[in-house]
């Protein structure tokens, strides 16, 4: 490709994404689908005008959008969080996952796809989606609602388990030769992502020092060289590169500057977590999507009936009624960017060619869902089970859901 060729091709990719996405906007629609929706109709999979013949074209760009989206979930994530929900929230994340992880190994396994690609499912059907969920809470203005801080509970559990989990499925997909090789490799994974968790416990403050600056283009390129040398380094030791840039985000936004290195990265997080999602669908077939379309509608099925099942178990955890229980379970319906993670790792280790349209339907589907769902959460509300007794109209907020 060209240099004129790739200057028409990033902005193309960034305009259609951009025209897509404010249509999107108007009927309320998340974004991520649409970009991957502007992937497809301009890729080479899909007749009239293709902007990318190749979605390798777009690879490094693609990297740099992950790595940024993950940075910023990093420094969306404070330590405080996990000393303040205690017990409850740990056991409402972890049997979140249980049973959502549980049914999509369980699912893997039934599709009769193969070990790994079962390994792989049970990370796509068992993940929310943080930036989905993230968003539909501020559109539905639930901020403050008291099932939010168990909803960011769960994200924030998913994500230490996401990073043990890709640590541990890399070696599996790299094709390990015997279980030594693979114990070694998983070692090493882990041995880093240690040596990060300390300094993000430890380290903050040193940290924060050498990060400190008043100049706001000095602070953009320090954080931004260390999370993409970060990242790097992290895929020479086994980890996902996403992984390293978030523990980076990690680190960092416990330190003096993670206020305004939040503020300054998110022009840059949207616009290249764009081409990430765009250049996705550049690699999906459309045609090869009737071959998966059962197992993709059983799968979000199965994932709409877990998600009730966990926000059933969240209300008796903190002891709420049908309402609050509906919008856990919604809202947490969605699956994104850690599915299509998973999508690209699957495709570069040779994993069966069904997985990728499996989880671009998948996480389409979803993604349209999700934020549909949350916003009509009293419906589902009407049919669930209240744990408590209607409070009355004088204390439809009552003080003990904030501060149990």
């Amino acid at each position: 490709m060209g240099h004129a060729d790739t200057l028409i091709a990033m902005g193309g990719a960034f305009v259609a994404a951009a025209v897509l996405a404010r249509l999107g906007s108007r009927i309320g629609l998340p974004t991520i689908p649409l970009f991957i929706l502007a992937g497809i109709m301009l890729g080479p999979n899909t007749p009239g005008f293709v902007l990318v013949d190749d979605a390798h074209d777009l690879e490094m760009l693609s990297a740099l959008g992950l790595v940024l989206l993950l940075f910023y979930l990093g420094l969306e994530f404070h330590m405080d969080d996990l000393k303040s929900g205690g017990k409850r929230m740990a056991l409402a994340g972890c049997g979140y996952l249980a049973l959502n992880v549980g049914a999509g190994l369980a699912f893997g396994f039934a599709l009769g796809w193969g070990t790994s690609e079962a390994l792989v499912l049970a990370g796509v059907l068992g993940i929310s989606s943080s930036a989905i969920v993230t968003k539909v809470l501020v559109d539905l203005g639930r901020i403050g609602n008291p099932e939010t801080k168990p909803i960011l509970g769960i994200i924030v559990v998913e994500d230490i388990f996401l990073a043990l989990y890709l640590a541990a499925l890399q070696p599996v997909l790299a094709g390990a030769d015997g279980p030594t090789q693979a114990l070694t490799q998983t070692g090493k994974a882990f041995a880093f992502l240690l040596v990060l968790a300390a300094a993000a416990r430890w380290g903050t403050r040193f940290i924060g020092r050498l990060f400190s600056t008043k100049d706001n283009e000095l602070l953009v390129i320090s954080f931004l060289g260390a999370a993409v040398l970060v990242a790097g380094i992290a895929e020479e030791f086994g980890v996902a590169d996403a992984i390293g840039a978030f523990m980076v985000g990690l680190m960092l936004g416990n330190t003096t500057s993670g206020e305004r290195i939040r503020e300054l990265v998110h022009p840059l997080r949207d616009a290249f977590a764009a081409i990430f999602f765009f250049a996705f669908g550049l690699s999906i077939d459309p045609g090869d999507l009737p071959s998966v379309l059962w197992p993709v509608m059983i799968a979000v099925c199965l994932t709409v009936v877990m998600n009730v099942l966990a926000g059933l178990l969240a209300a008796r955890i903190y002891d709420f009624d049908a309402q609050p229980t509906a919008n856990i379970a919604s809202t947490l319906l969605a699956r994104g960017e850690f599915a299509l993670i998973l999508a690209t790792m699957a495709a570069a280790a040779g994993l069966d060619d069904r997985l990728s349209p499996f989880i671009a339907g998948y996480v389409l589907i979803l993604a349209v869902i999700a934020p549909l769902a949350a916003g009509k959460s009293h419906w589902l509300a009407r049919m669930l089970p209240n744990h408590r007794e209607e409070p009355d109209e004088a204390s439809a907020e009552p003080p003990k859901l904030v501060n149990h």
